[in-house]
């Protein structure tokens, strides 16, 4: 995987309505999927019996990172109870007890049969105190070196700095996971209600105690002006929901910012969703066709919209990766948030 890059979410072994050859036709080089849905459904087992997750998507050639659920476990605050072992909560989708621990994470991975694997940690709430994020981040330093311990398969396996929003705590959690050597690390618990600067603040601190030769992944931020912000501060991987997300809502990527096509003006307007732009749906379809799709909620709407802004994503990066080659990224950088801030028009 050439980096920085942008890896689309598949959550259920899936990018919401699209194929394994859309996402190689738009140059995806990793998808990410999901530990905890995958373990509920379908299992585990199941997905090992079809051959594993890259079959079992159809062939899919690319890489997969599996995150550890950790997130959705954060998420289901009211259903769950952490202690030192791991964590057992209440299934979203039946209700059934369910218990994760550092070392059945990595199992129910490696079962899946993922290239690059999470480690189980604990995702903090951001208005934690210093005393519960310190507790927090020093039981994720156990569960991960518990999590390499366990692994036995050839899968690549990635630490995660946590610390709340303390920088010091992140400081810390960093300096703990380089020491455990992982292939690479992720930086979890952003982008989870901390304002812009404060985000960008604690990442900072996250990666100051980071090896350098080792894959940075910035877990679940995807906005264009936040990757240009991380790729600046070394920052190598990415995922996020916004760009799958935005396109069942008819909110489309562009370089002047996001446009809702379900906005009147683009009833009539026989362009595409961006001049210039090689994605399969601006080369053959006009947002005032997009525009009909969505105000009558036809299928074609969901799948148009998330190849635009899959690939419009992943194409953003493969100019940044030049620009880095080139040494033109910070021009790069400067030219598109001043762009970027004048939107298309009225979201």
């Amino acid at each position: 995987m050439e980096t920085p890059a942008f890896m689309p979410v598949g959550t259920l072994a899936t990018v919401k309505s699209l194929t394994v050859e859309d996402l190689a036709s738009v140059g995806a080089q990793c998808i990410l999927c999901n530990t905890y849905h995958l373990h509920l459904r379908p299992g585990e087992s199941l997905v090992a019996a079809m051959g594993g997750l890259h079959r079992f998507m159809g062939g899919w050639p690319g890489l997969i990172l599996t995150d550890s659920g950790g997130f959705q476990v954060f998420s289901l605050a009211h259903l769950r109870e952490i202690d030192e072992s791991g964590v057992t909560f209440r299934a979203h989708t039946d209700g059934s007890l369910q218990t994760f621990t550092p070392e059945s994470v990595v199992q129910i991975q490696e079962e899946l049969g993922s290239d690059i694997m999470m480690v189980l940690d604990e995702c903090p709430a951001h208005t934690m105190t210093w005393e519960e994020a310190s507790a927090s981040a020093a039981r994720t330093a156990r569960w991960a070196e518990r999590a390499k311990a366990a692994q036995k398969g050839q899968s690549l396996l990635f630490g995660i700095v946590q610390g709340g929003m303390h920088a010091d705590l992140r400081r810390q959690s960093a300096r703990e996971l380089a020491a455990l050597d992982f292939t690479g690390y992720g930086i979890g618990g952003l982008g989870v209600g901390e304002d812009k600067n404060t985000l960008r603040t604690m990442l900072q601190a996250s990666v100051e105690e980071l090896p350098e030769d080792r894959p940075r992944y910035l877990m679940g931020i995807g906005a264009p002006d936040d990757l240009l912000d991380a790729v600046a501060r070394g920052v190598d991987m990415f995922d996020c929901v916004l760009q799958t997300r935005e396109a069942r809502n008819g909110g489309l990527l562009t370089r002047d910012g996001r446009l809702n096509v379900n906005n009147s003006r683009f009833r009539t307007d026989p362009g595409p969703i961006e001049d210039n732009c090689d994605c399969p749906t601006c080369a053959r379809y006009s947002l005032a066709y997009l525009h009909h799709l969505f105000r009558n909620r036809e299928l074609l709407a969901y799948r148009l919209a998330t190849l635009h802004n899959v690939r419009w994503t992943i194409r953003f990066m493969e100019d940044v990766r030049a620009a880095i080659r080139s040494g033109d990224f910070e021009a790069l950088r400067s030219s598109f948030i001043a762009r970027h801030r004048r939107r298309a028009g009225p979201a």
